[in-house]
């Protein structure tokens, strides 16, 4: 494979607003609003994307609410890069997250902390130092 495998990523939310502003204050980033990609003009759906950049290499994705599909108990974890994930980690309670796991070491590919949002949602944090 010459490519990486992951080309986008959801993370469902039931409130849309705290998870937005979970993520960009855990992860000082902003979210943008997307559009419907189905164009249906009635949909419940409501998406707010994570930065990108089409020419690089790596997968972004993006928060979803829709009627239907609840958030947590999924079993996928997306990892946030970060320069050291500690720093990350020490805004996740007060932005109203829980810490799982606290930053460890994995080996020769750095670290990680894993993460809960406000929605119930786990993720993980990964930096090299």
């Amino acid at each position: 494979m010459d490519h990486n495998p992951i080309v986008w990523f959801e993370i469902y939310v039931d409130d849309i607003a705290r998870a937005k502003s979970f993520y960009e204050n855990v992860l000082q980033i902003t979210l943008t609003s997307l559009l419907d990609p189905t164009e249906e003009n009635e949909s419940s759906l409501t998406m707010y994307a994570f930065p990108s950049d089409m020419e690089q290499h790596g997968a972004s994705g993006a928060l979803v609410s829709v009627d239907g599909f609840p958030a947590g108990s999924n079993s996928t974890i997306v990892y946030f890069t970060c320069e050291d994930c500690a720093v990350e980690e020490s805004r996740v309670e007060k932005a109203g997250g829980r810490i799982q796991r606290s930053k460890m070491a994995i080996g020769e590919y750095g670290f990680i902390s894993l993460i809960e949002d406000t929605e119930g949602n786990m993720v993980g944090l990964h930096s090299l130092k």
